[in-house]
């Protein structure tokens, strides 16, 4: 995303929510070395923690994109990968495919220099930049 923040630098419309799946560990101090360390510098780009059974309801719930905890995986926390693209009156906004089916989420887990995953599905960070582009429109 660090790449989608750049593309986007000049425009004021335009911003990142990222929400902490491990509030215990990622406090606001840590969150913000993270930013530091992966060259987050939009200023419209919220790294946010919160309290767990809230996060873990609005990822789940209000997304509908997986997160829980799994002591069996490494970091003890499983999730999705994906994002969502969330527009200025809050709706989440998708394209469709050939088919006329919504794609509502973005693969977060595929760079843009990897072209397409393992199962041949577009680039996520070139589809995504052109959505966000669409919006910063209207």
């Amino acid at each position: 995303l660090v790449n989608v923040q750049n593309h986007f630098k000049d425009f004021e419309d335009f911003g990142v929510a990222s929400f902490t799946i491990n509030p215990e560990v990622d406090t606001p101090e840590v969150l913000k070395a993270y930013a530091e360390a992966y060259g987050i510098t939009n200023p419209n780009w919220h790294l946010m923690t919160g309290e767990e059974e809230a996060i873990y309801k609005l990822a789940n719930e209000g997304f509908n994109l997986y997160t829980a905890k799994d002591e069996t995986v490494e970091g003890g926390f499983e999730h999705s990968g994906n994002f969502a693209l969330i527009d200025k009156e809050g709706f989440i906004r998708s394209r469709r495919d050939n088919f006329g089916n919504p794609l509502i989420f973005y693969n977060g887990l595929i760079s843009e220099s990897e072209g397409v995953d393992d199962e041949g599905i577009p680039q996520e960070i070139t589809i995504l930049k052109e959505d966000i582009a669409k919006l910063l429109k209207e």
